[in-house]
């Protein structure tokens, strides 16, 4: 029964960390070198990448998302929104679950807004769940290194990458994007 019960006040702490933005979140100087590697990294990638970047209305940038279970599991991460190149706001991104997620992994993410509308609709919401706000198609690479076309003609894109670490989900549902004062 003990360890129930501190399972239960792990879960409750790992809730409350990811769910509402931390008080001591890195600074726009700690942000942005790692938003500038993870784009390299993901130009790198594949030859089309830049190409879509430059038609996007905007895009946000995750450098790390770490994700951690044990049968209770959370996200956290933070990033940038980037627009024409410049920095206009920064975020955090988080999720909490429970079920037979058992591991701790890391990645990257990008998600670009690649109309006008969708990226006003976005900065105009107040925290954005990925799956009820917006639904947002995972890009990934078919046979012979290709991006399905169809895919690539949705209003957002969803890029997770450089992945490290063993944990048994990576999905991207069900997270909160929230705006963070920087």
């Amino acid at each position: 029964m003990k360890w129930k019960n501190s399972l239960a006040a792990m879960g409750l702490i790992m809730l409350s960390l990811f769910v509402t933005p931390t008080v001591s979140a890195d600074s726009k100087a700690e942000i942005d070198p790692n938003v500038n590697q993870t784009l390299t990294q993901f130009y790198a990638q594949h030859a089309k990448n830049k190409g879509l970047a430059e038609k996007a209305a905007g895009m946000l940038i995750f450098p790390r998302i770490t994700k951690a279970g044990l049968g209770i599991a959370g996200e956290y991460g933070e990033g940038v929104l980037q627009v024409k190149d410049m920095p206009v706001d920064y975020y955090t991104i988080s999720s909490a679950s429970i079920g037979l997620t058992l591991g701790v992994a890391s990645r990257s993410q990008i998600i670009m807004f690649m109309t006008q509308e969708a990226l006003d609709k976005f900065k105009n919401s107040d925290g954005w769940k990925i799956g009820l706000d917006a639904n947002v198609a995972i890009i990934s690479m078919g046979a012979g290194g290709e991006y399905d076309t169809k895919t690539l003609q949705e209003p957002i894109l969803g890029f997770v990458f450089g992945e490290k670490g063993l944990i048994g989900d990576l999905s991207l549902e069900g997270s909160k994007i929230t705006k963070v004062q920087k």
